[in-house]
């Protein structure tokens, strides 16, 4: 099991060797915080949220649950969890990028998977 200080090392590791461009305006940082956050939606505590992209009052900001990305991919080795870490900054970086276009095709995917989770694993329309 990757440790809560081993993932945040990969986060700042992943993080520094992206564009810089890409944090443009994203003036809350990238934070990860011990938690596990539940989706909205999820039935039997099954669906994990696993990070956001936040805008609010303090600014933009990526944060990361450790508690959950360590229940979906805690088991795998090293590596794959690195490569997880990466898919999912990239995810919010572009959620962040998007926003900043004024476009929100990701948002809209990530609805369309919202759905698809609730049709098949449990026959419900939202």
């Amino acid at each position: 099991m990757i440790s809560f200080e081993e993932c945040a090392s990969m986060l700042d590791e992943i993080a520094d060797a992206m564009p810089y461009e890409l944090y443009r305006e994203l003036n809350g940082g990238i934070s990860i915080v011990p938690e596990v956050r539940y989706h909205p939606v999820a039935r039997n505590n099954d669906l994990y949220i696993l990070a956001i992209y936040q805008r609010d009052l303090i600014g933009n900001s990526i944060i990361f649950y450790y508690g959950s990305i360590a229940r979906v991919y805690g088991n795998l080795p090293r590596e794959e969890f690195y490569q997880k870490m990466e898919h999912i900054l990239h995810h919010e970086v572009r959620h962040h990028n998007e926003y900043l276009a004024g476009t929100d095709d990701l948002g809209l995917w990530d609805d369309e998977q919202i759905l698809k989770y609730l049709k098949k694993a449990h026959g419900e329309q939202p």
